[in-house]
């Protein structure tokens, strides 16, 4: 356990002094969650047996991961094809639905009518045009007939109903050239997708005097599930050659820049393969992917980013490789742990909900930031270890870098941009009270869109305008009387008589909203009764009209509502009754984690504020843009006027998430400061210059994946992907840059209180990146100001405490 709660300034030796005046086990402090020191291996100052003087041996984690690193890379290797082997055609055994509570009274009785009365449920319809004949023509009458007998024939199907068959109105266009064919296509998602795919083709397209279109619900979702494969397939070749040379111009290595891009894909394979262990077990969303293809390139970069700037900067202050793999472990490694915990906790609070939509994000982004992290942790020191200074190789920049002939380039230009960042700390600090107050207005201020938001579901318009399905579901619904797919059913249960059904029919005709009521259909002691509501086919009307026929009296017969409005009132009653459990696990952790990471009271409180702060501008522009339809000629999507229920949820966690992310990072090096100096100030401006680049590069690599993904031709995805990009983006350009700064100064001194208790607690268990001494001593450091004269008059030190001995050696 981390020591960080001694007097600030002061070095704490790592345990009792062994035989030969050693500061302790190194064995016990090598791994990436253990306790750091100050730095110095003996007393003697000797050379320790893998570096120069002041070097730490190495040992426990360090040991493992480096002893043998060709086998290591050679067992992630193998792993990793066994990943893609395991992981080939996940995405075909994953559902495109998920929105529905499956414990709710509307999937009840969804459940029952399937099985009852099949073709109360049709999720087939073709759409029958007769061209400039009338659909009542003998010939157009024929020929329906014909596919709907052939269509009666396919396995798998039941329940097929027809215009011809029924004359009913509501099967019929208005303009009498257009009617429908229904059916039930049974089975899960994926059995029903394969018995689209293999009958659709023969149904589609010109057959005698009409021509067939194929649409309903569960060409929807098929539909929708290819599309979605094929958008996230292009997204990832967009993602990864900008990435890549993003990270060259971040590292201007490309070696270097290889290494994160290779841990993201890694993680990415790996997740695959965990998904489809789920998919035999459980339903799994196919948006799941593009959480998966996001968060693995994005947050495997972020601690390969952090990890290779550690060790290139230890290289450059004279470490031998296996020191500097020592100290990175002990310092980045533990950092990325810690982060990859909270951005965990974050997502699996997404398991509390009960529909399987927002539990596959769980799945998903749980799997993908733990494998991220132990790629970036297992495979990265043993590449290290082969690579040594080549991690530096093949150095792109040199060209912008003509005459310049001091130092490294990476580390002059990092230099630069450290002082650039410590200006502008002391510039937000000389004015905090200006800019908390501007920034924390300007953020509400966005925020203000979301008070006007609309809940609705998802449907075909989620889809691009040509698609085929969505074409269908758009005749239907303009050129169609009545709602279609806005009724709902009533599902009556129990010894039910002519009469009962009678009065029950009569009592339902007087609910306020309703239109027409027809049935009952009847069967073995159960019936059921289509109302069709006056209201939208999810507006607020049809909503409430729900709520009154499940207030209506039944008598002894069982009643139960379904249809598209019931769904929707179901999942939001879902989402209201298990959102303050998830609110509440995520905030009660994250103070939690950022208590036991600092030490404080405040500014755990501080880190859930602001990143909740820093997620307004997200939910402003979802409604702004997506829900009221600007920018939806550019962004090419059409506006429904609400927003799917569970995206905001989903994108709550995983914003939030990747702001604890970015927030680790940043106070992971103030409190190490902190503790070494006692000088609060300076501690904000060493931590900001020591990471403002590094997140800001991060953010924006993320933004750039996030934004891919943004490219979708799927709505949902659309907006889960532009607006996480712009939470990121808001998270590390203005609140870690000015609202974090701004209050840690208001708040001085008093940022560090905890009371006693609590200090014991923490100087027990607390964890701390805590490194403060690399292995080479002559390094320029010791002050957290990068224009500012160490505190001993320059020779690096601090009075009383380790050296700090680190140079700023990446942009990042």
């Amino acid at each position: 356990m981390s020591e960080v709660n001694g007097p600030p300034g002061s070095a704490r030796p790592s345990g009792p002094p062994g035989p030969s005046g050693s500061s302790g086990s190194s064995s016990a402090s090598s791994s990436p969650g253990a306790a750091s020191s100050s730095g110095t291996s003996s007393s003697s100052g000797r050379p320790g047996p893998s570096g120069p003087a002041g070097a730490r041996p190495v040992g426990g984690w360090t040991r493992f991961v480096t002893a043998r690193p060709r086998l290591s890379l050679l067992a992630a290797l193998v792993i990793t094809a066994l990943a893609v082997f395991a992981g080939s055609g996940v995405a075909d055994r994953m559902g495109s639905g998920g929105w529905q509570a499956p414990d709710a009274e509307s999937s009840y009785a969804t459940e029952a009518l399937e099985r009852e009365f099949p073709a109360s449920q049709p999720n087939l319809l073709l759409l029958v045009d007769s061209g400039t004949a009338s659909v009542d023509d003998p010939a157009v009458a024929v020929e329906a007939a014909r596919i709907a007998e052939r269509l009666a024939g396919e396995p798998g199907i039941s329940g097929v109903t027809s215009y011809w068959q029924t004359k009913a109105p509501a099967l019929r266009a208005e303009d009498g050239r257009e009617a429908l064919i229904a059916a039930r296509i049974g089975g899960d998602e994926t059995e029903a997708g394969e018995t689209l795919e293999r009958i659709a083709p023969d149904f589609a397209g010109e057959s005698g005097p009409v021509t067939v279109s194929v649409g309903g619900p569960v060409a929807v979702q098929h539909e929708m599930q290819t599309i979605i494969q094929e958008d996230l397939l292009r997204a990832e070749l967009i993602a990864l050659p900008v990435t890549l040379v993003l990270l060259v111009m971040v590292f201007g290595s490309a070696v270097a820049a290889l290494l994160p891009l290779l841990v993201g894909i890694v993680a990415i394979l790996g997740t695959n393969a965990v998904l489809r262990g789920l998919t035999e077990f459980t339903d799994v969303s196919v948006f799941a992917m593009n959480l998966t293809t996001a968060l693995g390139l994005g947050l495997a970069i972020d601690y390969a980013l952090f990890i290779v700037r550690r060790f290139r900067e230890e290289l450059d202050a004279g470490a031998d490789t296996r020191t500097a793999v020592g100290t990175t472990l002990r310092t980045a490694g533990r950092t990325v742990l810690f982060s990859a915990l909270t951005v965990a906790v974050s997502l699996s609070a997404m398991l509390v909900f009960p529909q399987y939509f927002l539990r596959s994000f769980a799945y998903a982004g749980i799997a993908v930031v733990l494998l991220a992290a132990a790629a970036a942790l297992i495979l990265l020191p043993a590449a290290f270890m082969l690579l040594g200074h080549r991690v530096n190789a093949l150095d792109l920049r040199r060209l912008l870098r003509r005459g310049r002939r001091s130092g490294p380039g990476a580390a002059v230009a990092a230099e630069e941009s450290g002082k650039g960042w410590a200006r502008f700390a002391r510039l937000v600090m000389r004015r905090a009270p200006v800019f908390a107050i501007v920034t924390t207005v300007g953020l509400v201020l966005l925020g203000l869109p979301f008070l006007s938001v609309k809940f609705g579901t998802a449907d075909d318009r989620q889809l691009p305008a040509g698609a085929e399905s969505r074409v269908v579901q758009e005749h239907i619904r303009e050129g169609f009387p009545g709602s279609p797919g806005g009724g709902l059913e009533l599902l009556v249960e129990g010894e039910g008589t002519p009469a009962a059904y009678a009065a029950l029919k009569e009592r339902v005709e007087k609910v306020p909203g309703v239109q027409r009521v027809d049935g009952p259909v009847t069967g073995e002691a159960v019936a059921y009764f289509s109302v069709l509501p006056k209201g939208e086919a999810v507006g607020q009307e049809t909503q409430q009209l729900v709520r009154d026929l499940r207030a209506i009296p039944t008598g002894s017969l069982d009643t139960s509502v379904t249809g598209t409005a019931a769904v929707l009132v179901d999942s939001k009653d879902a989402i209201a009754d298990r959102l303050p459990w998830a609110i509440g696990i995520i905030v009660v952790v994250t103070l939690l984690l950022v208590f036991l990471l600092t030490g404080s009271v405040l500014i755990p409180i501080q880190a859930v504020v602001l990143n909740a702060l820093s997620l307004t501008a997200m939910f402003g522009a979802v409604v702004w843009v997506f829900q009221d339809g600007n920018l939806s000629g550019v962004l090419a999507f059409t506006s429904t006027g609400d927003i799917e229920t569970t995206l905001p949820v989903l994108m709550f966690c995983v914003a939030f998430g990747l702001s604890m992310d970015y927030g680790v990072f940043l106070l992971s090096r103030i409190k190490e400061e902190y503790d070494r100096t006692g000088d609060h100030e300076r501690s904000v401006t060493f931590g900001l210059s020591r990471t403002g680049g590094l997140i800001t590069a991060a953010a924006v690599i993320l933004a750039v994946v996030m934004v891919a993904i943004g490219t979708s031709r799927v709505t949902n995805t659309k907006m889960l992907g532009l607006g996480i990009a712009l939470a990121v983006l808001m998270d590390a350009m203005v609140v870690r840059s000015l609202l974090v700064p701004a209050v840690m100064k208001l708040t001085g001194h008093a940022t560090w209180w905890a009371p006693r208790p609590l200090r014991a607690f923490h100087q027990r268990f607390g964890l701390s990146e805590g490194e403060s001494a690399p292995a080479a001593s002559g390094a320029k450091g010791g002050s957290g100001d990068p224009e500012k004269p160490a505190a001993d008059g320059g020779t690096g030190e601090i009075p009383g405490a380790a050296r700090e001995g680190e140079k700023v050696t990446t942009g990042a």
